[in-house]
């Protein structure tokens, strides 16, 4: 009989693809996945192997609201499903990546005592990651610094999908001029979106521009030296293609770009949206030398360009920081976890 092992995570695709890159390692198993009726949902579809559970969400509002008061009856509710969920499937194991959509899935988990690993991408633990830590078995971390919160933090660094390694370079330009790729995360980012399209002109005179919008923001435009698509599923071909790239600091990506040696510059999400959560990745990939930040309250169209003509013109330095990054097998060490901390049947 196959060992089983559930998968949970949600949200962002930084909550979803790392999980996913796992799934080359459980050959072995009967892979579950517990998530929402949102991105996880969608991308899964294209998972045959893995089985879905959809179960209720609860998501918890940063700002002041009267949802909030209603939250703890309805986590009460989402772990009253998952846990009847999780008796059906009798995992192993569970794998969480966290997201608002892990906590009921981590919290049943543990009043079935089932063993957990987690697994959190950015610098400092998030809200959800910071409630599952009571209740996992092991936090695997992406950066070492993180490892200082609680002893139960294991540093493996980020898994990343073996896809993401085999991207095969577009004969997109007729010209020699640097290729730039901006990213602005699975959601798509509106300030950078506006940024590049107001100044597409001047842009396209260093630069031949690859601009990935994300689903909600884009409009078509045809420019010369300049493409523009809402969601690329072959990113890896686009990896592979770019010489440079502008990006929001969501740890999946910056971590996917760091591994294939891409130089950035990186704006990170500002702490008017989040908890300042990029803006950590982004000062340590700077500290390191992998890329240069500029907060967004302090970018502009100039400041913006005049890094992006440094990193292009010193793109070596960049690389040569990157390959001194530690070079350990991430999935390698996640599974191994996996193994030792499951259930013997």
């Amino acid at each position: 009989m196959k060992k089983k092992i559930v998968l949970t995570g949600g949200g962002t695709a930084g909550h979803i693809y790392p999980a996913l890159a796992l799934i080359p390692k459980l050959k072995d198993y009967e892979i579950h996945y517990l998530g929402g009726n949102g991105m996880e949902k969608e991308i899964l579809k294209n998972h045959k192997e893995v089985i879905y559970h959809e179960i209720p969400v609860v998501k918890l509002e940063r700002k002041l609201t009267i949802k909030n008061l209603l939250i703890p009856f309805k986590l009460l509710k989402s772990i009253c499903v998952t846990k009847k969920e999780l008796k059906k499937i009798s995992p192993n194991i569970i794998f969480s990546k966290g997201g608002f959509v892990s906590v009921p899935v981590v919290i049943s988990a543990h009043k079935l005592h089932l063993p957990t690993i987690s697994h959190e991408s950015d610098l400092s633990l998030g809200l959800a990651n910071k409630i599952i830590l009571h209740y996992c078995d092991v936090m695997c971390t992406t950066f070492d610094k993180t490892c200082k919160v609680n002893k139960k933090c294991v540093h493996t660094g980020q898994p990343i999908r073996e896809q993401v390694f085999k991207g095969k370079k577009l004969r997109l330009f007729q010209n020699n001029k640097p290729i730039l790729l901006v990213l602005g995360g699975s959601l798509g980012a509106k300030f950078l979106n506006d940024l590049v399209s107001e100044n597409i002109c001047e842009l396209t005179k260093n630069f031949n521009v690859i601009h990935i919008t994300g689903k909600n923001n884009f409009r078509a435009v045809n420019f010369k030296d300049y493409i523009n698509l809402d969601y690329a599923k072959n990113i890896e071909d686009y990896y592979e293609t770019c010489d440079i790239v502008l990006s929001r600091a969501g740890s999946g990506v910056i971590n996917e770009l760091l591994k294939l040696k891409k130089p950035m510059l990186l704006i990170p999400l500002s702490k008017k949206c989040s908890r300042g959560d990029q803006i950590e990745n982004a000062k340590y990939f700077q500290e390191k030398g992998f890329s240069i930040y500029l907060e967004e309250e302090n970018a502009n169209f100039n400041n913006v360009e005049e890094k992006l003509l440094y990193i292009s013109k010193n793109k070596e330095k960049f690389i040569k920081n990157m390959q001194k990054n530690e070079k350990f097998d991430t999935n390698a060490l996640i599974f191994d976890l996996i193994t030792k901390y499951e259930i013997k049947n």
